[in-house]
């Protein structure tokens, strides 16, 4: 497993060290203390299977480089560690491709908790992100009627439909989940469409933090997809 750090504080370089070497062992760890340098490494370093950026750059703004990085490569994992952690950063972070945004204040167990989402396809969004969310309708505690993937039968996704959903939950773009699926991106973004309009959300950053926060769980959704794959 080979990391790209990418923050000016020398302490959480080597802090980010030692959790990916507990993460695995033979971990190799990258670092830059820029975005320039992290391009650059990029560059040189092809096989780089997760990038960790901090959104207070000393020579551009950690958004920016998200948005190139992402442009790049639109199946790099991407995660956010960050001071901030307000609503607002987290839903732009996830806008412009971020699979996790990790707030610097957490525990050494959610930070490893979270990559380990991450790595393993999946999405992580701190509970204060979902807590914020405004307006935020109640979920029962208990559908009446629930697919496999705990998704309500109400919703009426088709099992196209939920295996779109499972790779939107890992942040891939249509492009991407065309390629997945052999599925044309016109036919993508009609199933995305239709997600969108039944979990009443008006873009997929909304969709997944709507599946997150009603939880519904990504993991089982995922499943759900690569079955019905085989049908």
């Amino acid at each position: 497993m080979k990391i790209l750090v990418v923050d000016d504080h020398v302490l959480i370089r080597e802090a980010l060290r030692n959790v990916f070497v507990e993460l695995q062992a033979d971990a190799t760890v990258l670092e830059a203390p820029d975005g320039n340098l992290a391009l650059q490494l990029i560059e040189q370093h092809a096989d780089v299977d997760l990038v960790v950026i901090d959104l207070g750059l000393p020579d551009r703004d950690g958004f920016s480089l998200l948005a190139e990085l992402r442009e790049r490569d639109p199946l790099l994992p991407i995660v956010v560690l960050s001071a901030r952690n307000d609503r607002a950063s987290v839903m732009k972070a996830l806008d412009l491709g971020a699979l996790g945004f990790i707030p610097k204040n957490g525990r050494r167990e959610i930070m490893l908790n979270a990559l380990r989402i991450v790595l393993a396809g999946g999405m992580y969004i701190p509970p204060e992100a979902l807590a914020l969310r405004d307006a935020a309708p109640a979920a029962p505690a208990r559908p009446a009627a629930q697919q496999p993937s705990g998704l309500p039968d109400e919703l009426n996704l088709s099992a196209r439909q939920i295996e779109v959903l499972s790779l939107m939950m890992r942040g891939k773009s249509n492009k991407a989940i065309g390629r997945a699926l052999a599925l044309a991106e016109p036919t993508v973004k009609y199933h995305v469409t239709a997600i969108l309009k039944a979990l009443k959300v008006t873009n997929r950053t909304e969709a997944v933090m709507t599946v997150l926060e009603r939880g519904w769980d990504p993991a089982r959704i995922a499943i759900d997809g690569l079955r019905a794959r085989r049908l």
